[in-house]
């Protein structure tokens, strides 16, 4: 398997990328969020992990039901996180430090709070202030039901009914769509007002120096024209978004009815936005959160004149077993031949459970965790990586008086705050120095995290720290290898791969098998001449 165009050498082509959660990373003015300004003090921190650029979640003016991804102003930033000046600060800081900055751009929706949207109520039905978003007339002799038959991905159906007081007749009451929270309602991707807009969005943060843009939801801004209802198997309930670990297999072949994600107009949005960003220098990027159906389609939104990446979440869902992980590898490289794209690899985010849980928790699942990210980082491409990742934080169980995502206050299930819980810094008790004073962080952290905080893990050489810190180290060392990846049959429960002069081997099964011979360049636990259960290892022939 190889790259196409392996001469390219943008700098994201073979990038490591560190996803920062701003409200979760570090709290500079001890009010128990993070924000900018502790963001820019730990930027060293991150140099010295070897990360070349730093992905930072939503930090625009929003009223937060969504922590950020329901957006008021795109061109501001909320007094939370700090301010304009504060951001500039954080971006030169990062360039004199040789990393990049990737922002978040959220332009499937805004908040209710946007003044587009407060317009839009305001103004009524048949405006073109609402042609701005996706109002339509319900259905039923009142318009008292929703237009049609979606689902949020939130839970509960994806129509919120305004005007309620306007009359008996079906045009006198509307409704709006969201996909997410009913505090974000989806713009109308149709209406050209809307692509005005989010190219200026694009210039005023290209214009103060970001490097790229992470762009959220990026399969669904526009919507097939007629909004029909979604087909469903006979006793299935219609469903919101398939972007969790639970609903999805990238590799899975079952097509769904999905008339409200992947439609093929959305392309042409990613190709204005590929024009817009050539228009700068320092090789500006754009990756797509597009939790697509087939890595066929993944594939079509890095086309020459799109996209640079789009996420490959194949790893991240695949369940612990080599067979599953070649597939993975496999099939990513074969999605992306006739494409001059590099692949994108990660195993966790800020929305789905941390890969150490996933993977059985406890040291059965940290073992597997350090094992699937030192063989992730052999691979070509480019790799994400998300905050805490690199101590071995676990997914953290949160009283329900502490949880905040929305998902959890609309339908009563576990969200996704225990992956979101922040990062511990230093000391033996919480906040454990995520900011000034003795108080618990906006979601408090547990009591046992003393030997997880980065200054205990500093002074450990056996650390998950300092196992991170030397994987991206060696991974320098693979600058110039080839990208041309052979598999290797070491046994049916081994994943392994040559990468020039390396192989990788990861051992999945229940007892050691040999080692493949060679000088151990790096490994995710102790090696002999036998390789553990749940270890990988780099070996240079």
């Amino acid at each position: 398997m190889t790259l196409n165009d392996p001469s390219q050498v943008e700098w994201w082509r073979h990038a490591v990328i560190y996803q920062v959660y701003p409200r979760s990373f570090a709290d500079a003015d001890g009010d128990g969020v993070g924000d900018l300004p502790g963001i820019t003090a730990r930027l060293p921190y991150l140099r010295d992990l070897g990360v070349d650029a730093v992905w930072i979640s939503p930090f625009y003016r929003s009223p937060q039901k969504d922590h950020g991804y329901d957006v008021s102003d795109y061109c501001d930033i909320d007094p939370l996180f700090g301010s304009l000046e504060d951001a500039d600060e954080l971006v030169a800081t990062a360039h004199e430090l040789g990393l990049r900055i990737i922002a978040d751009l959220v332009p499937n929706h805004s908040s209710d709070q946007h003044e587009w949207f407060q317009a839009a109520l305001a103004a009524g039905p048949g405006s073109p202030e609402r042609a701005r978003y996706l109002f339509r007339e319900g259905r039923g002799a009142h318009g008292e039901q929703p237009p049609n038959n979606w689902r949020s991905v939130f839970g509960g159906p994806a129509w919120t009914r305004v005007d309620e007081d306007a009359g008996d007749g079906p045009g006198d009451a509307q409704w709006y769509l969201h996909l997410f929270d009913s505090s974000q309602p989806d713009f109308d991707w149709r209406n050209p007002e809307v692509g005005d807009l989010f190219e200026e969005v694009l210039r005023f943060w290209l214009d103060r120096g970001i490097d790229g843009f992470r762009v959220d939801v990026a399969h669904g801004l526009l919507k097939e024209e007629s909004l029909r209802d979604q087909v469903v198997e006979e006793g299935e309930e219609p469903h919101g978004s398939a972007s969790s670990d639970e609903e999805r297999s990238m590799v899975e072949r079952t097509l769904r009815d999905e008339p409200m994600w992947d439609q093929p107009e959305v392309h042409d949005v990613y190709r204005c936005w590929h024009d817009v960003l050539a228009e700068y220098d320092g090789d500006r990027m754009l990756v797509a959160e597009a939790w697509t159906q087939t890595p066929e389609s993944m594939a079509r939104f890095v086309r020459p004149d799109e996209m640079a990446q789009s996420f490959n979440f194949a790893w991240l869902l695949a369940p612990w077993s080599a067979p599953a992980f070649e597939e993975v590898v496999t099939g990513t490289f074969a999605a992306l031949a006739e494409t001059t794209a590099s692949p994108t690899w990660v195993l966790s985010n800020h929305d789905v459970v941390r890969h150490a849980t996933r993977y059985g928790g406890g040291a059965q699942g940290l073992a597997r965790a350090r094992a699937a990210t030192l063989t992730m980082l052999a691979l070509p491409g480019s790799s994400y990586l998300y905050q805490g990742e690199e101590l071995g934080l676990e997914q953290v169980d949160v009283a329900p008086e502490h949880r905040q995502d929305p998902a959890y206050l609309r339908t009563g299930e576990v969200g996704r705050d225990g992956c979101r819980v922040p990062v511990p810094w230093s000391g033996t008790a919480a906040p454990y120095g995520f900011g000034p004073g003795p108080d618990q962080p906006w979601i408090p952290q547990p009591d046992d995290w003393a030997d997880l905080t980065v200054e205990a893990q500093l002074a450990d050489d056996s650390s998950t720290l300092a196992f991170y810190r030397r994987t991206l180290a060696a991974r320098r060392e693979l600058a110039g290898s080839p990208d041309d990846v052979e598999m290797l049959d070491l046994g049916a429960d081994v994943l392994a791969f040559r990468r020039g002069a390396v192989t990788v081997a990861l051992n999945c099964g229940a007892a050691p098998v040999a080692r493949p011979a060679g000088e151990v360049l790096v490994s995710s636990g102790p090696v002999t001449d036998r390789l553990p259960a749940d270890t990988a290892v780099w070996v240079r022939a």
